[in-house]
């Protein structure tokens, strides 16, 4: 057991690192997810370890590994008729469940030692480096593992996002969805908190037809394009 966590461990680091690692998933898969599966069970216990008004649910953790389901089936939903190669929806679990880790920084109790205004300032860099990293690090997975092409990785990592908002806003849950991105534990948002969710929410409207579009056309080609031997 001890030479397998401390694989899992390496491959962790290296993972986050974008460096390559090739995990035996044969024989360690369960192992692994059991690894993505804790963590992304603690960032979520530690998101709402001290917001005032969550849900039972939401302290236990549960939302965040839930999450992770409904993301890997929407990334695969969408990347599969592209045709990637060595592409499985236990492989995008186990994928998403890695990259839960960076998450822990909204566990950081920022209010309690800042201001409103600075601990929101704060958790929207926390945002954005959490953000980010995973997005890179999805691209790089699509672009190493799955063997896309680069306008394919680009559309199948930016069209889950699109989607993913312009469906919340939708159904009117945007602000309730960007305070849990941002681990925002106050409900008070101030003016540059407010106007980057403005922001996020007109480009995902605005950019989802296109990137559909986009879409469509790429899953054409992939499929007009006669299969390799």
């Amino acid at each position: 057991m001890q030479p397998i966590f401390s694989e899992i461990l390496k491959d962790q680091i290296n993972f986050l690192l974008f460096r390559p690692i090739k995990p035996p998933l044969g024989r360690s898969y369960s192992a692994y997810l059991a690894w993505g599966l804790l963590v992304t069970w603690l960032v979520g216990i530690g998101r709402y370890w001290d917001h005032p008004s969550a849900g039972p649910w939401q302290y236990a953790g549960l939302g965040s590994v839930l999450y992770i389901y409904v993301l890997a089936g929407l990334v695969w939903a969408i990347a599969q008729p592209l045709k990637p190669k060595n592409f499985s929806y236990k492989n995008i679990l186990l994928f998403i469940s890695l990259t839960s880790l960076p998450a822990a920084l909204y566990s950081i109790p920022v209010e309690r030692f800042m201001s409103l205004g600075n601990a929101k300032v704060a958790n929207m860099l926390f945002l954005a480096v959490v953000a980010s990293w995973r997005v890179a690090l999805l691209a790089v997975f699509l672009q190493r593992v799955a063997k896309l092409s680069g306008r394919a990785v680009f559309v199948a990592t930016v069209l889950p996002l699109t989607l993913i908002v312009t469906a919340l806003v939708a159904l009117n849950l945007e602000h309730a969805v960007f305070e849990v991105m941002g681990g925002l534990r106050d409900e008070t948002s101030n003016d540059a908190a407010y106007f980057i969710m403005i922001a996020i929410s007109t480009l995902s409207i605005i950019a989802t037809p296109i990137f559909v579009i986009w879409y469509g056309f790429l899953v054409y080609f992939a499929h007009k394009k006669p299969a390799s031997p």
